[in-house]
């Protein structure tokens, strides 16, 4: 069982800033928190990212399931996790009424850094520079108690201070199926060397795979099991390349509902280019 130093103090957050923790973006970016430095209530992973093409860290199932919302979205360029607020003092000018003693640790008085979990990078189709918005994800159960409503009163003001837009999420806002659809498909993108794969490879089988979906009347497992047999390939691999052709929007289908490998024809269209992700199916900016 891993080891956790849960102590806070001066000495260990000059540490975090030297390891440039909260700083940078895209493939530099060093989340504030990361899953082995303190246990989590819920299930801890750490995901590869489409956007950032770096590994995120999560502390609970539904950072993750909207974590996945996100990379899927075309709307979304970069995605910074436990975004630190390193200048609340400076940005938050009305604070009198807010309780800050109750983020301070215990054993040293030394503050807590409050984090929000999500940072997030988006297009603005009406000017040429990227919009951010800020997301605390937590579960709806959290909510009811006083610690938490008196951080999210802190996040809420930091960002209206900054003029980015903040929200909370829970589970309930959350579509599980597509998270869970998005979740099936999501590790297809970058890992097809893993199965032996060239990038060449994969963008033929994927062209001969399409067509072969588009023509046939059959099951995709019955599709899939028959295009490994005639080309030799091991088992799998051909819903491997099923799932990159999800993934890399060469093919579109509802996400909104679950993937049934079973039923015949759940596509619903095809291109020889990415298709465009459908933004109006989970909207990151509400």
């Amino acid at each position: 069982m891993a080891k956790y130093n849960l102590n806070w103090n001066e000495e260990k957050f000059k540490r975090f800033l030297k390891e440039g923790r909260g700083q940078g973006t895209g493939v530099d970016y060093n989340p504030w928190w990361k899953i082995n430095d303190y246990p989590s209530l819920g299930r801890a992973t750490r995901v590869f990212s489409w956007k950032s093409n770096r590994i995120h860290h999560f502390f609970s199932d539904i950072q993750t399931k909207y974590f996945y919302l996100l990379d899927w979205q075309d709307i979304v360029l970069d995605i910074r996790e436990h975004f630190p607020l390193i200048d609340i003092d400076e940005t938050i000018k009305q604070k009198e009424d807010l309780n800050f003693d109750m983020f301070k640790d215990k054993e040293t008085g030394t503050p807590y850094v409050i984090t929000t979990t999500f940072l997030v990078t988006i297009k603005n189709n009406n000017d040429s520079k990227p919009q951010y918005i800020a997301r605390t994800v937590k579960s709806y159960t959290e909510l009811e108690k006083k610690k938490t409503l008196e951080r999210m009163e802190i996040e809420k003001r930091y960002w209206e201070y900054k003029g980015i837009d903040w929200g909370i999420v829970t589970q309930k806002e959350i579509p599980a199926v597509f998270a869970k659809n998005v979740e099936w498909v999501h590790s297809s993108l970058y890992s097809y060397n893993e199965r032996g794969l060239t990038k060449e490879n994969i963008a033929d089988l994927s062209n001969i795979l399409k067509e072969r979906l588009l023509d046939s009347s059959h099951s995709i497992r019955s599709i899939t099991a028959n295009f490994d047999n005639e080309f030799n390939y091991e088992a799998g691999t051909g819903l491997f390349v099923f799932k990159y052709l999800i993934a890399s929007k060469q093919i579109q289908i509802d996400m909104n509902n679950s993937i049934d490998i079973n039923t015949p024809k759940p596509i619903i269209g095809a291109n020889n280019q990415k298709l465009k992700r459908e933004e109006s199916a989970y909207d990151c900016s509400k």
